[in-house]
């Protein structure tokens, strides 16, 4: 194993523990990230990264980019990603539609 392919093998595995330990942790606060939708995409340099849609920068989680990984990681950290926003955006509407769905008793009625 080369030098650079150790490097590259040894940020690989840092990146993927701090996704790792980010979606442990919670994310990103709840009331933006809920919001985000999350590609991949190839860059230049082969490797690939994880960003928001609408704004085309690269996600970060624990102050790292998320660059430089590989299709593999991009692919299922965008998944887990999407899929986690999705289950929030469902939880808040079920939380909304109860609030709405709940009449107060008023008293002596």
């Amino acid at each position: 194993m080369t030098m650079n392919t150790h490097i590259k093998e040894t940020e690989r595995k840092r990146l993927a523990t701090a996704i790792s330990v980010w979606e442990n942790e919670g994310g990103a606060p709840g009331h933006d990230s809920m919001h985000h939708q999350y590609g991949r995409r190839i860059e230049a340099d082969r490797s690939w990264s994880i960003y928001h849609v609408f704004s085309g920068v690269p996600a970060r989680f624990g102050g790292d980019a998320m660059t430089g990984l590989s299709c593999l990681d991009a692919t299922s950290g965008m998944l887990r990603l999407n899929l986690r926003n999705a289950e929030r955006r469902k939880e808040r509407i079920e939380l909304s539609s109860l609030r709405t769905v709940a009449k107060p008793v008023e008293c002596g009625s």
